[in-house]
C-alpha cells in the first residue's frame, strides 16, 4: 500500500493541513530517504522522512499507512528518529 506524502503528513497530524504539507513539499522542505520530493510522492512503510522547519527539522520513520486514522491513532503511524535544531 502507498500513500501520498502530503496526505500522510495531514492524516498523521504532523502538519495541520494538507495545503501546508503540499506547500512544504513544493518548496523542498520534505525529504524521503534523503531526497527532496513533490507532494504526490508515494510513501511506503519504512521510509525515513525529514521535514525542515525554520531553524530545525523533524526526522521520522513511517510505520503505518492509514488513510482514515483517528486522532488517537495518528501517533502510531510514525516513529520519531530525531528532532533537532540545524
Amino acid at each position: 500500500m502507498n500513500m501520498r506524502v502530503d496526505k500522510f503528513l495531514k492524516v498523521s497530524r504532523l502538519l495541520k493541513r494538507r495545503s501546508v504539507a503540499k506547500s512544504a513539499a513544493d518548496s523542498g522542505r520534505v525529504l524521503i530517504n534523503g531526497r527532496e520530493v513533490k507532494p504526490g510522492h508515494k510513501l511506503k512503510i519504512g521510509d525515513a522522512v525529514t521535514i525542515v522547519f525554520g531553524d530545525g527539522e523533524l526526522k521520522f520513520r513511517v510505520l503505518l499507512l492509514n488513510e482514515r486514522a483517528q486522532k488517537a491513532d495518528a501517533a502510531e503511524m510514525y516513529e520519531i528518529i530525531d528532532e533537532g535544531v540545524m
